[in-house]
């Protein structure tokens, strides 16, 4: 906290002595006392005499780095409250690790110092006066993105939280068209189609776990009127994954049953020795054994007979004939 009277002090800690000395030279100029380190062990002796507004550390360091000092001072109730900035590769990975680790910021160091420098003071004039990100560096500059495949959605929710982040956070996964709205960390405001508050932040986690193809921006600054989300994102979080568990686990179950009815037809046919394939090839040999139908077979007889006796009748005039010729 910058106090009244006292110029803010950062404590800077980087091994490359060259960056330290460009970007000491660059907080200087935006109105901040600098001591620089590059033994991370020893400069965490120097916060019990000497505590300053802020830390800015490398990601990279040997023995510690930003993400190890992260977790041990904020261990420390006396010093839990003191803002950690990391310096990295710029890296997505690298983001959500130091945010995941309790930074309250994370910098690429392949900026310009001046630029750097810049967003540090934005920094803590936002933890000390209680301004929130939309007073940084453009939105061009400091809009987080990435790919859901590569970041699962309650792990960039949560970071989101733990920094204290306001902003709107897009995303967009496969049927998935959806915004998210931060206030200092808190889901204020959610949209998902014909979806609100409590009820879309639940949708949206469960199309988004376990990652697959999809994206998500944070745009900083952003802010809605609305406030629809009423309980907190852990809670949320917590019933969507439990819903889609649910679900999972109810179509195991429909899969299951579906599979015992098949393998309980296959063993019935094994017991009567069928094979339920040759069902339809018994049917039609059985129909072509089967013997004419009666009823035609009575026409057929009496129709024989007539014809028959016809001949019969014929065969007994000509003889006749030829016994009168004979006489």
């Amino acid at each position: 906290m910058i106090e009244p009277g006292r110029v803010a002090k950062i404590l800077l800690i980087d091994s490359n002595v060259y960056f330290s000395k460009r970007l000491s030279d660059a907080l200087k100029r935006e109105g901040f006392e600098v001591v620089s380190s590059t033994q991370p062990a020893f400069a965490l002796t120097t916060l019990e005499y000497d505590t300053p507004t802020a830390i800015v550390c490398a990601t990279n360091m040997r023995d510690m780095g930003a993400l190890e000092i992260a977790k041990i001072i904020h261990a420390d109730p006396k010093n839990a409250g003191l803002p950690i900035i990391a310096l990295g590769d710029g890296s997505q990975r690298a983001l959500m690790e130091a945010f995941q680790a309790g930074c309250d910021d994370y910098i690429d160091r392949q900026r310009q110092p001046a630029v750097i420098a810049s967003h540090i003071r934005n920094i803590i004039i936002s933890k000390a006066e209680g301004f929130q990100p939309t007073q940084m560096l453009a939105q061009a500059d400091t809009s987080l993105s990435g790919s859901l495949s590569h970041h699962d959605l309650p792990g960039v929710l949560q970071m989101l939280g733990h920094a204290h982040q306001t902003g709107a956070l897009h995303i967009n996964a496969g049927a998935t068209d959806a915004v998210l709205f931060f206030d200092a960390g808190t889901i204020t405001h959610a949209e998902c189609g014909n979806l609100f508050g409590d009820e879309a932040v639940i949708h949206i986690v469960k199309s988004c776990i376990h990652g697959g193809a999809g994206v998500y921006k944070f745009v900083y600054g952003a802010t809605s009127a609305q406030h629809t989300v009423l309980r907190s994102a852990t809670d949320l979080m917590l019933d969507a994954m439990r819903e889609y568990d649910e679900s999972s686990n109810n179509a195991t179950e429909v899969n299951a049953v579906l599979e015992n009815l098949a393998s309980a037809n296959l063993e019935h046919a094994d017991l009567l020795g069928e094979n339920p394939a040759d069902h339809n090839a018994t049917d039609q040999q059985r129909s072509e054994d089967k013997p004419p139908d009666e009823g035609f077979a009575g026409e057929q007889s009496a129709h024989e007979k007539v014809v028959h006796q016809d001949s019969m009748e014929e065969k007994f005039s000509q003889e006749n004939l030829a016994d009168k010729e004979a006489l």
